[in-house]
């Protein structure tokens, strides 16, 4: 069977995207240095279809999210270097990073659910009984 030209660029570039993410998970903890880094977890990245731009989306723990994301972009020159010596591709992407508020999101929502099922009649009745 025949695979269109545009199913291999994208599987390429899932591909690179997951290799950059695994790469930039092991540099990030083990070679910056910045006070104003918390806890960072990469959650996601994204190419552009010219590989010229990667933006890393990411959340953190026990930081702030802005002073993290400053402190990424500042060292975003620094960690492409490092990246274009790790990976065997032409062209090492730009980096930029930002901040995922997804899981601090859906922690929130989750919070929110929690306090209206407490609140609501039916849980009222089954604590009276």
């Amino acid at each position: 069977m025949m695979r269109h030209k545009k199913n291999r660029s994208s599987d390429r570039s899932v591909r690179v995207a997951d290799q950059l993410q695994k790469d930039l998970a092991e540099i990030i903890p083990r070679e910056l240095r910045d006070p104003r880094l918390g806890f960072v977890t990469l959650s996601d990245v994204e190419l552009t279809p010219d590989y010229a731009y990667a933006t890393v989306c990411f959340t953190v723990l026990n930081g702030d999210p802005v002073e993290s994301e400053q402190a990424l972009n500042d060292s975003a020159g620094y960690l492409r270097n490092l990246i274009f010596k790790k990976m065997r591709i032409h062209t090492v992407p730009s980096l930029r990073f930002k901040y995922d508020n997804s899981v601090a999101r859906g922690s929130e929502m989750s919070k929110l659910i929690d306090d209206a099922l407490k609140e609501s009649p039916a849980s009222k009745k089954q604590s009276e009984q």
